[in-house]
This record gives structure tokens, sequence and C-alpha cells, in this order.
């Protein structure tokens, strides 16, 4: 069920909702520890409990549309943007996915408060079930397991868990746990019946012969998130994908086209051969691509529907091809 927290003055003017208002609204509990963990514990059950999730990938019917951002890191206001476009509230056939919302490069005294962007996607969850989905991706996992990894300020992970150890005291340990709890509840991918793969990235070309190519099936295990040998650790660090490389997995994959992030994209999105679009939502020169779910896929105009998001302010969502 979708709720309407539209505040009754707004109502009264005729001001369109925001998603993000609602999380804004309700950022005065993300200091404290129960509500915190009770609500990762709520999010996380709605993930794993989600009737789109077969295996560890959400299937998308062809019904609605889905709005395609690229990584985030910690960049809140491009949140707001992405929820502007989406309208989740407008429809449960409107999605959105979410990667990489972790570990940006502007730190408070010295530290990463980005956990507050796991918890904004979490309240999201809540608000929106099944149409909010999260996608693993290498810094999330990193945080996950405790394994090192950089924007260029020192160790996110380290730098992440400094923060919530500030911010929840003596707690702390019991909130990280939860956070960990939550992120993997994520899955890998989202499928489209009409044929796209979105994940975070890729196995490299080098790699794919020891990615269990049928991972989205099934549910993963402790061993997937293993360093160069798990499914889903080779999946979301690949780089160096090609156009050809993308050819030869829509094959094995049976799918038709791939929206990724991961990778740098100078103007906030870039192509893939004639399948596959990266696409970037962090940065000043940030995209989106708007799917039209009930169209087969056509990578060879996504270029034409790319949404930067430094345009974005109460336009309606462009409809997109698919």
């Amino acid at each position: 069920m979708i709720f309407d927290h539209t505040p009754p003055d707004a109502k009264a003017h005729g001001e369109p909702r925001c998603a993000l208002r609602l999380i804004m609204d309700s950022a005065a509990n993300f200091a404290d520890a129960g509500a915190v963990i009770d609500l990762l514990d709520r999010a996380g059950r709605a993930l794993r409990d989600s009737p789109l999730l077969r295996g560890c990938a959400i299937r998308l019917p062809r019904r609605g549309r889905l709005l395609a951002t690229g990584d985030l890191h910690d960049n809140p206001f491009h949140l707001d943007r992405i929820l502007r476009l989406a309208r989740l509230d407008e429809s449960p056939d409107h999605h959105v996915d979410l990667h990489e919302l972790i570990h940006g490069e502007n730190l408070i005294n010295g530290m990463d408060f980005s956990h507050r962007m796991i918890l904004r996607a979490a309240d999201l969850i809540v608000r929106f079930p099944h149409q909010v989905h999260p996608l693993l991706a290498n810094h999330e996992l990193s945080q996950m397991t405790g394994r090192g990894v950089s924007k260029g300020a020192g160790d996110s992970v380290r730098l992440f868990s400094d923060a919530v150890e500030f911010v929840f005291g003596e707690r702390a340990g019991e909130v990280s746990s939860s956070i960990n709890q939550f992120l993997r509840s994520w899955p890998l991918a989202i499928i489209t019946d009409s044929g796209i793969l979105c994940a975070h990235s890729l196995p490299a070309e080098y790699a794919i012969d020891r990615f269990d190519v049928g991972v989205f099936d099934r549910v993963l295990t402790e061993a997937d998130y293993q360093p160069r040998t798990g499914s889903a650790y080779l999946l979301v660090w690949g780089r160096g994908l090609s156009g050809a490389y993308l050819d030869r997995l829509a094959g094995v994959l049976n799918v038709k086209a791939f929206c990724l992030g991961h990778e740098h994209a100078e103007t906030g999105w870039r192509s893939l051969g004639t399948r596959g679009i990266i696409l970037n939502s962090d940065h000043e020169r940030a995209a989106v691509l708007p799917i039209d779910l009930t169209a087969d896929p056509r990578p060879e105009e996504w270029a034409r529907v790319v949404q930067p998001l430094s345009g974005v302010g109460g336009a309606e969502f462009p409809m997109g091809t698919g």
C-alpha cells in the first residue's frame, strides 16, 4: 500500500509530492539506534519477500516503467532528482534502481556519513515496497565484508565505520550488523521480461570462466561474496567491458541489452557497443535512463532519451524507449 504523506498545506497549494521529503521528515530518527535497526530489518524483509524476486534478481514484467540510474556515492541532491523523475507515488508499476549509494568523497570531520544514504534507501523501500530496487555494488560489498576500498580520501570502509561509531556510540556494533544484514538482502540485478539486464557491472572478460552464469536464478551464498572467486564479487568488480563481449554475454544470459554503472562516464553516460550503456549519477554531468517496460529494448535509441539530472525540477517523467 502507498500512503499519501504530503503535508495538508502542500495539498492545498497544489504542490507535487516528493518522495525525498518523506525521507527527510523521518531523518530525525536516523540517530536513534533502535529506530534505525527496526527500519533496516523491515526494509530487508521487504526485499527478501518481494514477489518480484527470483533467485537473486528482480524480474520486472512488461508493465510500467523503470528509471535506471548509475553510481550515487553519497549524493543526496541527485537522489532527490532521481525520485522526482521516478514518481513512485503515481503508480505501483513505476520502478527505480539504486546502486553504489555509499562512500562519497566529501567527509565531515574526517568521517564518511554515507550510512545515511543506506537509511534513506531503506526508508524508501518500506514506503514504496516492490518499486525501489537497490543493486549490490562493489562499495556495498566491501563495506559488508570489511574489505578496504577507497574513493581517494583513505579507506572508505573504515571512514564509514568511524561515522557509525560516532553517531551510535555503544550501539554502533548493532547498527553495523543491521546495515550488513540489509546489504545482504540486495539483489544482484534487475532482469526485465522485455530483455534488459540492469546491474552494477558484469564480470570482466578474463574472469568469465570463473563466473556462474546461473547465479541470477539462485540465492546467493557466502562463497559468492569471496574475492576473485565468488560470482557476486566478480560481477560487481568487473571492468573493461566491450561491445563485442556484451554481444557474447547477451546470448549466454538470454537477454538483449544491459544497463550498468561502475565505470566512469564523463558525460554521465556512454554506450557500450550496440547493447549496453554505462550510467553515472553522482557527478556534475550525472544522468539516468527512463525505460518503457512494455516495449522491446532499443539500445540504439537510449542516447536520445537519456536524462541529465542537472535539468531536473518539477518536469514530467519523460517516457523512454525499451
